[in-house]
């Protein structure tokens, strides 16, 4: 069977900082091979990860451009385009230059909490709208509301244009039954690098990963393995970097992620308020699992 392209491991790739605050250009080109030469499938910015709501429109802007020029097609790109005012994100989406974007990942409104009948609606508007198809983004831990299987797959089934989930509900009996029911040809992604092989083993198509940004050739090597159904040895993969990507998320994300890049030396440990560098706790227990487990 031929895979998608959007299969496989994403790289829900971070924003890099300079101690002034600005974007580190040469950090992000940097992280963009790190990652494809790593294994990496595609890449997504403009998502949590990359500190999206501290940008403003023309950072953004300019992301997808440098990020589109500087992969120069060895990979498809994702682009986040989400919000909780449906007819913004639909201005959101028609300004955006998404030339070169293979699709837009977005997530549920958060804060204002739609019922299962409001998601489904501003879903079906943003898809309808947008000139790229739309992968669905379901984290209720951030956004307060959980957008269900049924509502999920209504929106497989309804609407053309959107063609994958990215779920984050920590749910695996929601995440097995949207796989059950879905559409031919829709995509169920791992939301949680941790439950990536359990998702894949139900039927999963793969991971929008954070942890593949800091160990992109061991955590792609484990979703390579489960892709080809070896999901035993996909497991055993994995047991070495649990430890450290639990870590990853301790104190939220990017800090995580962010210290243990700037552990290894590819980035600078910098982050835009409201977020702040992982404490010194976090830090000595990163460089230790790096260390022990060999995964620099």
């Amino acid at each position: 069977m031929k895979r998608h392209r959007l299969s496989g491991v994403g790289a829900a790739i971070i924003t890099p900082f300079k101690s002034d605050f600005s974007i580190d250009w040469d950090a992000l080109a940097h992280m963009i091979d790190y990652v494809i030469e790593g294994g990496t499938n595609y890449i997504v910015a403009l998502g949590t990860t990359a500190e999206t709501p501290t940008l403003s429109p023309e950072e953004k802007n300019e992301i997808i451009r440098f990020t589109r020029e500087h992969i120069a097609g060895r990979v498809p790109l994702v682009v986040g385009a989400g919000g909780n005012d449906t007819a913004k994100v639909i201005r959101q989406i028609n300004e955006m230059d998404l030339e070169g974007v293979e699709a837009l990942l977005s997530v549920t409104p958060y804060y204002n909490k739609p019922s299962q009948e409001g998601l489904y609606r501003h879903f079906k508007a943003v898809a309808e709208a947008s000139p790229r198809p739309i992968i669905l983004y379901n984290v209720p831990g951030r956004t307060g509301v959980n957008m269900t299987a049924e509502t999920t797959c209504r929106l497989a089934n309804d609407v053309e244009n959107i063609i994958a989930v990215k779920e984050a509900s920590g749910k695996i009996d929601q995440i097995d039954q949207i796989i059950k029911n879905r559409p031919k040809g829709f995509l169920v992604l791992s939301g949680d690098d941790g439950m990536t092989v359990d998702v894949m083993r139900k039927g999963g198509d793969g991971v929008i990963s954070v942890a593949v940004d800091a160990f992109p050739k061991r955590f792609s090597h484990v979703v390579y393995l489960a892709s080809q159904g070896l999901f035993d040895r996909a497991e055993e993969a994995y047991a070495p970097l649990h430890e450290a990507v639990c870590a990853l998320f301790e104190q939220g994300n990017p800090t995580g992620v962010k210290a243990a890049l700037s552990i290894m030396g590819h980035i600078d440990n910098v982050l835009r308020l409201p977020l702040v560098p992982a404490t010194d706790l976090l830090m000595k227990k990163l460089e230790r699992l790096i260390r022990e487990y060999e995964l620099c």
